[in-house]
């Protein structure tokens, strides 16, 4: 981390050396948040957006090295079909109008997920984004769109099977670090802390393989109210527990 981004932490009363590195955030509750205030859902997609912009830069002056949202998962397909056009959009939006900030601040995004069902306008402003900020050094952020677990999952055990079918391994070369290596993060350190917004107590088919050790906080706010106060306040519960990854806790 470099001293410009642990001076920043210090001084949001955070320890630079308890940081996570990767933050899975399920950015629950859009729609209550709406429907509460008498707002139809999508206002509350549209001020969940801000929030998150808010989040991305924060995590991003912090030094946290990855964040992964779950912003449209395989399952919200099933919602009102004006709801998932909104949403579609919504992302596009989103990508346009955030990308030469995100560019200057050197946060490289990458998109997680099934492409199938993605309308074409959408797939193509994914691919730009994503080649815009392919060489950045700062934040990535990973937008889990069109994503499932279990999805993920099935794609690495048929690319290891396709493998197998071809002669290149055999059932027995199969380990842990070859499914990490085949799923969508690959590359990525595991998280080490995910955050759900809203109240709910489930990781809703979010990183099941490689949520396998991560610190889960859960917290009664809905998305659109989770703000740098929230941030912070959850990251400083992240330093305060102790991690034994089912070993002794000795210090």
């Amino acid at each position: 981390m470099d001293s410009q981004k642990i001076e920043y932490a210090r001084q949001a009363g955070l320890d630079p050396e308890k940081m996570p590195r990767h933050i899975g955030i399920i950015m629950d509750g859009n729609g209550r948040w709406a429907q509460d205030k008498g707002f139809p859902r999508v206002v509350g997609h549209k001020t969940g957006l801000e929030t998150l912009k808010q989040i991305v830069k924060e995590c991003n002056y912090l030094g946290v090295e990855i964040i992964t949202v779950y912003a449209f998962s395989t399952e919200n397909w099933k919602r009102p079909a004006e709801e998932v056009k909104f949403l579609m959009n919504l992302l596009i939006e989103y990508m346009r109008k955030e990308l030469k900030e995100l560019k200057d601040e050197q946060v490289k995004i990458c998109v997680l997920g099934e492409r199938e069902n993605i309308p074409p306008a959408v797939q193509k402003e994914i691919d730009a984004s994503v080649e815009e900020t392919k060489n950045n050094m700062g934040l990535k952020f990973n937008i889990a769109f069109n994503y499932g677990g279990r999805a993920e999952l099935l794609h690495a055990i048929r690319s290891i099977g396709s493998r197998i079918e071809k002669g290149e391994l055999k059932a027995g070369d199969i380990s842990e670090q070859m499914i990490s290596d085949s799923v969508y993060t690959s590359g990525d350190a595991d998280p080490d802390f995910i955050i759900r917004t809203s109240g709910e107590l489930r990781l809703s088919n979010f990183l099941i393989w490689q949520s396998a050790y991560s610190e889960l906080y859960f917290i009664d706010v809905y998305w659109p109210d989770f703000g740098i106060a929230e941030i912070r306040k959850a990251i400083s519960s992240f330093g305060m527990r102790k991690r034994r990854f089912g070993g002794l806790n000795t210090k």
